[in-house]
């Protein structure tokens, strides 16, 4: 049995980023964690190369039962803290567009930050170790069995993480844990997903697989501008990985695919300078030429616009402005970036991320129902959020 004062389940972005900051303050700290490496999900993103925070990363970026509950870890750890120590280890980073910071090599200059952060602090971090029981023994006391021993702690961090890219490793685990002591869990969904068609719906466009066109999308008063993808299954691209969040089966989608521009300006105008040009050419100007097409097969008369009425042509921008999809699903987790939902955050303490109901236990990062917009915001999440329970353990 060996006796500890902070022991971290994850060994994630969050576990590792709060193991160094617990144990800069002098504690004993263990990061148990059961794959055979650690930062799995942080040397996949970004292609590799890890948009590890956002400049502008504000509590209005996130999705949670309790939109004020980040708020605090926000404040107290901004993108700056983080770009500083990045710059301190010297990774060279560049920003990619709206505020997203992307390493100018590898996501594992990120990983070996961490575990450099780690080794300077005495933080141990140990890999492959799996958790196979916890039992709390009274105040303040955890004893934690795993497949490379015992452990006593005083404070147990969950850093394990959602359900998405079970490929990586994702388990459930960390949310069976809160249930265990009696936490209440937010349900969980995939975020940050590519949307699904079907039938005519998904018909209408398989064979456009690869068309790529700039959109605004919109669901449940959510809006976001950005590229859309076009894939054999249905949608991806950005600005449908961000309103999957906010889309459930049954609710309104919507496109404006000419976003920023009037479209009915778009098509008088287009009238007025070609008004023998059939309506697929005119849209092929404004719009990628399969597509376009498309929506004349489909969707709008394919005529000289010139014989296009004034009803007509109106009806042809509302189209365009606010053009409606039908979405069946999702991929599922085994695409989906985050896990919306988790461990219900009335719960916790927004400034120590320590359970209500277990002193001495915490929950930090994507197990939490704290789930940030596409683009840097969850990790910074997972940098804050283990900050403030780093900092936090110390003063037990």
């Amino acid at each position: 049995m060996q006796d500890l004062d902070v022991l971290i389940i994850g060994g994630g972005a969050a576990g590792l980023m709060c193991a160094f900051t617990a144990a800069r303050r002098g504690l004993r700290v263990v990061v148990v964690e059961h794959a055979n490496r650690v930062g799995k999900k942080i040397l996949m993103s970004g292609g590799g190369r890890c948009n590890f925070t956002n400049t502008g990363a504000t509590a209005a970026n996130y999705i949670s039962g309790n939109p004020h509950f980040c708020k605090s870890a926000l404040a107290r750890y901004t993108p700056w803290h983080f770009i500083d120590m990045v710059e301190r280890h010297g990774i060279a980073y560049h920003e990619k567009e709206l505020g997203q910071l992307f390493c100018d090599e590898s996501s594992k200059l990120i990983v070996k930050m961490l575990l450099d952060e780690c080794e300077a602090a005495n933080a141990r971090v140990l890999t492959s170790c799996s958790v196979e029981r916890v039992d709390a023994e009274g105040d303040r006391v955890f004893r934690v069995h795993t497949t490379l021993g015992a452990f006593r702690t005083r404070a147990l961090v969950v850093a394990t993480g959602g359900l998405s890219i079970p490929s990586m490793g994702a388990t459930g685990f960390g949310y069976e844990l809160a249930r265990t002591f009696g936490h209440s869990l937010r349900p969980t969904r995939a975020g940050l997903v590519p949307l699904t068609l079907s039938g005519t719906h998904q018909q209408r466009f398989a064979d456009l697989s690869g068309v790529a066109l700039p959109v605004t999308v919109q669901c449940n008063g959510a809006s976001f501008s950005n590229q859309m993808l076009i894939t054999h299954r249905g949608l991806s691209g950005p600005s449908i990985l961000q309103i999957s969040s906010y889309w459930q089966p049954g609710d309104d989608l919507t496109l404006d695919l000419l976003p920023g521009r009037d479209a009915l300006e778009v098509l008088e105008a287009q009238r007025a300078a070609h008004p023998g040009a059939l309506m697929h050419n005119v849209l092929a100007d404004v719009l990628p030429k399969r597509f376009a097409q498309r929506l004349c097969e489909v969707w709008l008369p394919d005529l000289p616009v010139k014989q296009y009425t004034s009803t007509q042509l109106r009806d042809a921008a509302a189209l365009l402005s606010r053009f409606p999809i039908v979405a069946s699903g999702t991929e599922g987790y085994r695409t989906a970036e985050v896990t919306l939902g988790g461990v219900d955050t009335t719960e916790l303490s927004s400034s120590t991320l320590e359970s209500r109901r277990v002193p001495g236990l915490h929950f930090i990062g994507e197990v939490v129902d704290v789930t940030g917009w596409l683009g840097g915001y969850n990790f910074q999440w997972a940098w804050a959020a283990a900050d403030a329970c780093g900092k936090a353990v110390c003063a037990v």
